[in-house]
């Protein structure tokens, strides 16, 4: 059953990206403009940006700070003003730094939920209205936010990453039970180990590692489909989502033998 409008004529469709410059948004600008998608990408550097306008004529670069309230409202409002609406806003800005607890750094928790959480709020906070106001006009549109497995359960090394990426999913949840009902498209994405600068932080073997590329792809799909939750590599996902389901005990014993980490 489709929980979602489906997307899949992506002509002339205005498509916003908000965390563009490398990794998965990237990919999807690539793949979105081949379908004719209006797309602009964003991100705080502005080199990345221009490159990718230069490289996909049409598209358009707004360089942006989440953690900046005021600039998400501008730019949002200016984007609008400037291209007539939106037709799909993904929030796909974020960090990641691995933690244990015997590491623990205050001020780098505190910046994973100014950028992956209050970042995300602040992008919402600045299109809800257009994206309410487009429903009532039929037009409709799509919010999708990324989140990650590393949200379903507690994982090791993920003490500032995972937590935030639990709270998205939470909120993703919650705005598509709000949303729905107006004909606007909410989506979730929980992407496994994709090959990023971010997750070339971490120090063991990634298993299931895809590509942007094939994470673009996945994604691609899932919105064609009319999907709410896009989780991939489903190998990998669903076996996440199975361990989620026992009991705390049997599940660390679990990732600990699997991981090797304490």
């Amino acid at each position: 059953m489709s929980l979602n409008p489906r997307l899949t004529d992506w002509q002339g469709r205005v498509v916003w990206l908000v965390g563009a410059s490398t990794g998965i948004g990237r990919a999807l600008g690539v793949a979105l403009h081949a379908r004719g998608a209006t797309v602009v990408v964003s991100a705080r550097s502005a080199a990345p940006l221009q490159a990718f306008v230069a490289q996909h004529p049409g598209s358009h670069a707004a360089p942006l700070d989440v953690t900046d309230r005021e600039a998400c409202a501008s730019t949002a409002e200016a984007l609008v003003a400037q291209l007539g609406g939106l037709d799909l806003v993904l929030s796909c800005a974020g960090t990641y730094q691995p933690m244990h607890a015997t590491q623990f750094d205050l001020d780098v928790m505190l910046r994973h939920q100014q950028i992956n959480v209050a970042g995300a709020l602040n992008l919402i906070g600045a299109v809800m209205p257009s994206l309410l106001a487009q429903a009532q006009t039929g037009r409709g549109g799509h919010l999708s936010l990324v989140a990650s497995v590393a949200g379903y359960r507690a994982l090791p090394n993920a003490l500032a990453y995972g937590h935030t990426k639990a709270a998205l999913i939470h909120l993703a949840q919650s705005l598509h039970l709000d949303l729905s009902p107006r004909q606007l498209g909410v989506s979730l994405i929980n992407p496994g180990f994709v090959d990023t600068p971010l997750t070339a932080q971490n120090g063991f073997t990634m298993p299931a590692l895809q590509t942007p590329e094939q994470a673009a792809a996945a994604i691609l799909h899932g919105w064609a489909q009319g999907d709410f939750e896009i989780h991939f590599p489903h190998r990998f996902s669903r076996v996440l989502k199975a361990l989620g389901l026992l009991p705390t005990g049997s599940y660390e014993w679990l990732v600990r033998r699997a991981t090797g980490l304490q």
